[in-house]
């Protein structure tokens, strides 16, 4: 049972989310605009680069961490290993989205690598004082994606949010079995990335970054 809780942790990383997202986007809801108004390349030229800045770099960045021996573990399970490479990851996102601000593709995955940076520096301002699942944070921040792409494009997801819900389900127990957290961070972690998210898009959705 440990072995299946260690792998549903490390298959839904929080730094996996991103691209999961940008995957189920561009390739697994199918009909939408998302779908058959972006080029093939461009759909996966952005998952490449949303692959690289929201895991590659901050996974980098925790490997050099822990070589330097700054942290003592490449798991960050104690709190105070964690709000350093939380606020780096964070960084990473924030430094897409300037890269992004400029290019032409959908204002709305501009804001959501905006949020996915919010929530992560949010996180490690928390978590100063109190350990948040960042796994949640993740899980909860793809429901609030799913939530605002429905509303923006009038696209019924229910499917996609049963799954997202069942998924986070599994996430919380992994999280509580391996003892990595209490369930009312987990709660807070879902919460704070769904709040993250679809506040901020229903916030500025008609933001332009041009």
């Amino acid at each position: 049972m440990r072995g299946l809780a260690l792998f549903i942790s490390v298959v839904f990383h929080p730094l996996l989310m991103a691209t999961y997202g940008c995957l189920l986007v561009f390739y697994g809801i199918k009909g939408t605009v998302y779908d058959f108004m972006t080029p093939p390349e461009t759909k996966w030229r952005i998952c490449l680069i949303v692959f690289v800045f929201s895991f590659l770099f901050p996974v980098l960045n925790i490997v050099v961490l822990y070589k330097l021996k700054r942290i003592p573990s490449l798991t960050l399970s104690n709190q105070a290993d964690r709000t350093f490479p939380y606020i780096m990851t964070s960084i990473f996102y924030l430094g897409l989205f300037y890269l992004l601000k400029d290019v032409n593709i959908w204002n709305s995955v501009k804001l959501f690598v905006l949020g996915g940076g919010l929530a992560i520096l949010l996180t490690a301002l928390i978590n100063i004082k109190y350990k948040i699942s960042a796994h949640m944070v993740g899980i909860g921040g793809l429901f609030g994606v799913l939530v605002s792409l429905s509303y923006l494009i009038k696209f019924d997801m229910t499917v996609f949010y049963i799954a997202v819900i069942i998924l986070a389900g599994l996430i919380g127990m992994s999280r509580l079995y391996l003892e990595e957290h209490r369930p009312s961070q987990l709660y807070t972690g879902f919460l704070l990335g769904f709040i993250m998210q679809a506040g901020l898009f229903f916030a500025f959705q008609t933001m332009t970054f041009a």
